[in-house]
C-alpha cells in the first residue's frame, strides 16, 4: 500500500510514527500524517521529475513568510532526523521522489465549511492582503516560469477553446479571451512580486463550527507561486469566493473590503479585477476539459468545473457596475471624478434653479418609512387606489399639497414583483428610496437645477412605475458628467423632447403627472442624482436593497444640493439598532432574554412576515400569538371602531361580551357554559387552579409539565425535570417518580400498544404522594396535545386516562389550550378532542386576542358556582369590552377564512417535508406535532440531545429570514408554530432552507 510505504519513510528520516491518510492532489503525493503523540503533518512526495529548485522556492518563501510575518497562518517546514529540509526518497516503484514535511494546521478547507459569512470572506481578504505584502521582497530563480497557472499568460487558451462542444459555452470563453487581451497592457504596466497564486477554495483552511466564530487558521500550498502584479493574486481567490455563493457580489465586495484594510488597492487595479476573474474561471474550465480526455475517472480534475460554469453562465451585473461596487466596498471614488463632482454639489448649493419654481427650504418633510408609516396596509400588493393616495396625511391643513419625502428611507410601498430579489415573499428585496420626493399638486411644473442635455425621455406605464421620466446629463465647471432623473411626470413630455434636446438652467421642461399619468402615484417627482449611467444606463434602480447601499448611497448620492437644501433635511436616519438594544439592557432585567445572537427589531407586519427597520422581510414560523395573521385588517377595524366608542369592563353590561360567550361556547362541549374573561392565559391558568381548588376542597395538584406550578403549593410535576418543593413536596420524595417517568423517556420513537396507559400510570405515585402529604387531589393541568418540545410524550388515549384517574381520586380535570386551541391542529378545533378527553376546565390564552391581551377559562355551571361561594373575582381588563369584539373578532376570522383546514393542509405538507428531511438528515431524530404545531427533535449520532446544533440551525434559519423557535428541556427541539396564514410558499421555503443548513451541520 501506498500510504504504509511513506508511513515507513515518516518514520525512517524524520523518526515519527504516524498513520498516513491519502489526500487529493493534481500532480504529486500529499498525506495527512497523524503521530501517535497527537501531533499532525503533511508528507509531500512530488512527482517524478519534479525539479528540485520548485520545492526549494516554496520552503524558501514559507521561511520569509514566517520571518517577516510570523502571524500569518501558514505551516512550518519539518527537518528530517539527520538534517535537510528535502530529500530524495525512492516510491514504491523505485522511482525516486522529492519529500518533505510540513506541519499539519488546524480546521478543514474552505470548500467544505460552511456558512460563509461575509465576515469569513473578509478574513480571506486580510490573510492575502498580509501575505502579499510579507511576500513583497521576495525573491527566487523559480518565481520567473511560464506555467499554465500563470495568469499573466492565460492567453494560452484562446487556441484551446475548441475542446469545449457546447457552442453557446465556446462564445462565452472567447468572449472572456477577447476582453482579457483587451486589458493585458494595462495588466502589463502595474508592478510585480511575488505571489501566492492559488488561494482557491481548497487551499484555505477554516475553523470553528455550529455557533462557534469561523476563524481563516491556514493559507496552504505555495507550488504555484510565480511573479505578477497583485491583483492577479486577488482575482484567483475571488474566483473561488464567488463560485455557488447565495450573493456573490456582496461575497466578492467583503473579500476586497478585507484585502483593502490591509493592503490598500487602487481604483486601477478594482477595474481589472473582474476581467480577471472570470479569465481565471475560463482557464479553470479548459484545463479540466483537456485534463478530463485522459482522466475522465479523476474527480480531481474536474472538482470545480461545474460550479464555475454555474457562475459563468448566470446573469452578471454589468462590469462597470462591479467595478463601482468594488470601489465604493474599498471607500475609494466610485467613478472617476466623483470626489470632483460631489465638490462641485457643495460649493454651489443655494445657487440652483428651484425645481419647483419655489423655494424648498420649509415645506414639511413626511415619513413613509417602515418605522413610521404604515403605507401599504399589505406590504405584498397596493392597488392603485391607494397608490394614489400615499403621504395624504402630510398634506398642509390649508389643503396644500406640498411636502417632502426622505432620501435613503426604507419603504414598504415597492410591493410589485420587479422589486423583489427572489422567488419568494421573504426574499431580498429593494426598499431604501435614494431620491428625494417632492410632492405638489398634478401638473406642477418643474425647471430645470442647471443646464442639461436630454439622455432619456419616455412614458413607464405600468403599474406603480414611473410614468413619465427624464433623464439629464450635466457637466461640472471642469468638465466632469453627471446626471439627474425625474419621475412620475405627465408624459405629455414624450411628445416634446428628444434625446439630445438642451434644456436650460431654470427653464421648464416637464410636469407632474395625475396618478392615471404617473404609474399610480399621488403627484408628486422623484427626483435622484446618479454619479454615473454606466451599467444601469437609462433603467436606473430608484430603490435599493438595504444591504446594497455601500454602492448605491455612493453612485447615487443624497440630491440635496440641487434642491438647494442641506444634505441633514432631507436625509432619512432609521432607529439604530445597537442603540435600543443599549437601552433595553441599561432599563430591563437580564433575565428578560432576547431570541437570535444577532436580535432582530421588527416594526410591521402583514400575515406570517415580518419586516425590520430597514423593511427586509421574515418569514414568520414561530409566533402562535398572531393567530389569524400579523395586522389583520378585520382585527384592526374591531379595535378601531371600539376605541371611538367606549373601552370598560364586565361590572358593566355590554352586547359584546354576551356575544363573546357565545362565541366560544358554541365550539365547546355542552357541558361546559360558563366563561371568565382575563388578561392572559398565565392569569386563566392561575384562575383554573382557584377553581379546582374550592370545588374541591383539596389542594394538590398534578401535572406533567413543570409551566403550571412556579408560585403554586402541592404540584407534582410528573414530567421529573422541575417540580415545586413548597408544601412538603421534596427531592426525597420524588426518586421514584423520577425513576419511573426515565423509563419512558425518548418512548415517542417506541411501539408499545400499552404506552397510553403505561404513561397514564404516572399520576398513580403523584396522587398517592399528595394524599400521604395531606394536600387532597385537587386535580390535574395539562396541555391537551402532546408537547413538541417535552421528552415524555403521551400517546392518543393518554389523557381520557389520566382523567378517569384523577376523577376517582376526587379531582377535576384541565385542559390547557392556551397553545393548541382554536384550529392550530387542523384536525382538530381543540387538542382535547384529539384525545378523547372531556375536561372540567378549558383555558385558552394568547392566540385568542391575536397579539391583544386576553385569556379566557371555560368550565361547567357546577364548578363556577363552587367559586362563587368566595370572594368577588374581577379581571379590570379581561373582559373590557376591547377585548371581547377583538376575541369575538379572531374567532369568526378562523371560520370565515377556513384557517383551520389551512392548518391541516399546510401541517400535512409541512410534517411530510420534514419526515422527508429526517431520511436524509441524522441530526433529526424525530419530526412530531399536528397541524401548524410541530417539533423537529435534533440529536447527535449518540442520540442524546444536539442542544448546540439545534442553536445554530435556529440562528442560521433567522440570517435567511425565517423566524423558529427552539424549547425542550435541553433545548434542542425545533419549534415550528407560525400564524394559521400560513401558505404552501411558506412551507416551501421553511423545507428547503432547513435542507440547506442541515446540510451545513453535516460538514462542520
Amino acid at each position: 500500500m501506498t500510504a504504509f510505504h511513506w508511513a515507513n519513510a515518516l518514520h525512517d528520516h524524520w523518526g515519527i510514527s504516524a498513520e498516513l491518510t491519502k489526500l487529493d492532489g493534481e500532480y504529486d503525493l500529499n498525506f495527512r500524517a497523524a503521530s501517535v503523540d497527537g501531533q499532525g503533518y503533511i508528507l509531500k512526495a512530488m512527482r517524478p521529475g519534479c525539479a528540485s529548485d520548485l520545492v526549494d522556492m516554496q520552503i524558501a518563501a514559507l521561511a520569509h513568510i514566517r520571518q517577516t510575518n510570523p502571524n500569518l497562518p501558514f505551516p512550518r517546514v519539518v527537518p528530517a532526523a539527520k538534517g535537510g529540509f528535502c530529500l530524495t526518497l525512492p516510491d514504491e516503484t523505485g522511482a525516486q521522489r522529492l519529500v518533505w514535511l510540513q506541519t499539519l494546521l488546524p480546521g478543514q478547507c474552505y470548500a467544505k465549511s460552511a456558512p460563509k459569512s461575509p465576515d469569513l470572506i473578509r478574513q480571506i481578504g486580510k490573510t492575502l492582503a498580509g501575505t502579499t505584502r510579507a511576500l513583497e521582497n521576495f525573491e527566487h530563480p523559480s518565481l520567473e516560469r511560464g506555467f499554465k497557472w500563470d495568469l499573466m499568460a492565460a492567453s494560452w487558451i484562446a487556441s484551446e477553446v475548441s475542446c469545449i462542444v457546447d457552442i453557446k459555452r465556446q462564445a462565452l470563453i472567447s468572449e472572456i479571451c477577447a476582453n482579457f487581451e483587451a486589458l493585458k497592457p494595462q495588466l502589463a504596466s502595474l508592478p510585480k512580486q511575488a505571489i501566492h497564486n492559488d488561494a482557491n477554495d481548497y487551499n484555505i483552511l477554516v475553523t470553528g463550527s455550529l455557533c462557534e466564530p469561523r476563524a481563516i487558521s491556514g493559507l496552504i500550498d505555495l507550488g504555484d507561486m510565480c511573479v505578477a502584479p497583485r491583483i492577479c493574486d486577488l482575482a484567483i481567490a475571488a474566483a473561488y469566493v464567488v463560485l455557488d455563493h447565495p450573493k456573490p457580489q456582496s461575497a466578492l465586495s467583503a473579500l476586497v473590503a478585507g484585502y483593502h484594510s490591509t493592503n490598500l488597492l487602487t481604483t486601477e487595479e478594482l477595474d481589472l479585477l473582474w476581467p480577471l476573474l472570470c479569465m481565471r474561471l475560463a482557464v479553470s474550465v479548459v484545463n479540466s476539459t483537456l485534463v478530463a480526455k485522459d482522466n475522465s475517472d479523476d474527480p480531481y480534475v474536474t472538482i470545480s468545473q461545474a460550479p464555475a460554469w454555474r457562475f459563468l453562465e448566470q446573469p452578471n451585473e454589468h462590469p462597470s457596475l462591479i467595478s463601482a461596487r468594488l470601489r465604493a466596498a474599498c471607500d475609494l471614488p466610485v467613478v472617476d471624478g466623483a470626489g470632483s463632482i460631489l465638490s462641485y454639489l457643495e460649493t454651489h448649493n443655494g445657487g440652483f434653479a428651484p425645481l419647483m419654481g419655489r423655494h424648498l427650504t420649509d415645506l414639511p418633510m413626511g415619513s413613509l418609512s417602515v418605522e413610521n408609516s404604515t403605507w401599504p396596509q399589505n406590504p405584498f400588493d397596493m392597488p392603485l387606489a391607494e397608490a394614489a393616495e400615499v403621504g395624504s396625511e402630510f398634506a398642509g391643513e390649508d389643503g396644500s399639497d406640498w411636502w417632502l419625502g426622505y432620501y435613503n428611507e426604507p419603504r414598504l410601498i415597492y410591493t410589485a414583483n420587479a422589486f423583489r430579489k427572489g422567488h419568494h415573499k421573504a426574499s431580498d428585496r429593494r426598499t431604501v428610496h435614494l431620491a428625494v420626493d417632492v410632492f405638489a399638486p398634478a401638473a406642477q411644473s418643474l425647471h430645470a437645477p442647471l443646464d442639461g442635455e436630454v439622455v432619456v425621455v419616455e412614458d413607464r406605464a405600468n403599474h406603480l412605475d414611473y410614468g413619465g421620466v427624464i433623464i439629464l446629463k450635466h457637466h461640472t465647471d471642469t468638465g466632469e458628467d453627471f446626471y439627474t432623473l425625474y419621475g412620475h411626470l405627465d408624459p405629455e413630455c414624450c411628445t416634446r423632447l428628444a434625446i439630445g434636446d438642451k434644456v436650460e438652467k431654470g427653464a421648464p421642461f416637464c410636469q407632474l403627472g395625475s396618478p392615471d399619468q404617473n404609474g399610480g402615484w399621488a403627484p408628486h417627482v422623484h427626483f435622484q442624482l446618479s454619479l454615473s449611467t454606466k451599467g444601469i444606463e437609462s433603467d436606473w434602480p430608484g430603490v435599493a436593497d438595504p444591504d446594497d447601499l455601500v454602492l448605491w448611497n455612493a453612485l447615487c448620492p443624497n440630491p440635496a444640493p440641487l434642491l438647494n437644501l442641506p444634505n441633514a433635511k432631507v436625509r432619512y436616519k432609521p432607529t439604530e439598532k445597537s442603540t435600543i438594544l443599549d437601552g433595553r439592557r441599561n432599563h430591563f432585567g437580564r433575565n428578560l432574554s432576547l431570541t437570535y445572537s444577532d436580535p432582530v427589531m421588527l416594526m410591521r407586519g402583514w400575515k406570517h412576515h415580518l419586516f425590520d427597520e430597514w423593511a427586509r422581510p421574515y418569514l414568520d414560523a414561530y409566533n402562535n400569538v398572531p393567530h389569524v395573521g400579523h395586522a389583520h385588517p378585520r382585527i384592526q377595524a374591531v379595535a378601531a371602531d371600539q376605541l371611538k366608542r367606549m373601552n370598560s369592563n364586565t361590572r358593566y353590561l355590554h352586547p359584546a361580551q354576551t356575544s363573546f360567550a357565545e362565541k366560544i361556547l358554541s365550539k365547546m362541549p355542552d357541558h361546559l357554559d360558563v366563561c371568565f374573561f382575563v388578561n392572559s392565559g398565565t392569569e386563566a391558568n392561575e384562575l383554573a387552579l382557584r377553581l379546582a381548588r374550592a370545588h374541591t376542597g383539596a389542594k394538590g395538584m398534578v401535572s406533567p409539565d413543570h409551566g403550571y406550578h412556579g408560585n403554586t403549593t402541592g404540584v407534582i410535576d410528573i414530567s421529573a425535570y422541575k417540580f415545586n418543593a413548597k408544601g412538603g413536596v421534596g427531592p426525597s420524595d420524588w426518586v421514584e417518580l423520577v425513576e419511573a417517568a426515565d423509563d419512558y423517556r425518548g418512548s415517542y420513537r417506541r411501539s408499545d400498544p400499552d404506552r397510553a396507559q403505561k404513561f397514564a400510570d404516572l399520576v398513580d405515585p403523584a396522587i398517592t404522594k399528595l394524599r400521604d402529604k395531606g394536600h387532597g387531589i385537587a386535580g390535574f393541568i395539562a396541555e391537551t396535545f402532546p408537547s413538541v418540545g417535552g421528552q415524555i410524550i403521551p400517546p392518543k388515549g393518554y389523557l381520557p386516562a389520566v382523567y378517569e384517574k384523577i376523577r376517582a381520586a376526587g379531582g377535576i380535570c384541565i385542559a390547557d389550550e392556551v397553545q393548541t386551541g382554536l384550529g392550530r391542529l387542523g384536525e382538530y378545533y381543540f387538542g382535547f378532542e384529539h384525545q378523547g378527553a372531556t375536561p372540567d376546565i378549558v383555558v385558552l390564552g394568547k392566540p385568542i386576542g391575536n397579539g391583544h391581551p386576553l385569556g379566557v377559562l371555560v368550565t361547567t355551571r357546577a364548578i363556577a358556582d363552587s367559586f362563587a361561594q368566595g370572594p368577588e373575582f374581577f379581571s379590570t381588563f379581561g373582559g373590557s369590552t376591547l377585548s371581547c369584539r377583538i376575541g369575538t373578532e379572531v374567532l369568526t376570522i378562523v371560520d370565515d377564512e377556513g384557517l383551520q383546514e389551512n392548518a391541516r393542509i399546510r401541517g400535512s405538507e409541512l410534517m411530510i417535508g420534514l419526515q422527508e428531511l429526517q431520511s436524509r438528515h441524522q441530526p433529526i431524530g424525530d419530526v412530531r406535532g399536528m397541524g401548524l404545531f410541530i417539533g423537529v427533535e435534533l440529536i447527535r449520532t449518540d442520540d442524546s440531545e444536539a442542544t448546540e446544533v439545534c442553536a445554530y440551525v435556529k440562528n442560521r434559519m433567522r440570517d435567511h429570514r425565517i423566524l423558529i423557535g427552539s424549547e425542550g428541556p435541553m433545548d434542542n427541539i425545533l419549534k415550528i408554530r407560525p400564524p394559521l396564514t400560513i401558505d404552501a410558499e411558506g412551507i416551501e421555503v421553511i423545507l428547503k432552507t432547513l435542507d440547506s443548513i442541515l446540510s451545513e451541520v453535516q460538514i462542520s
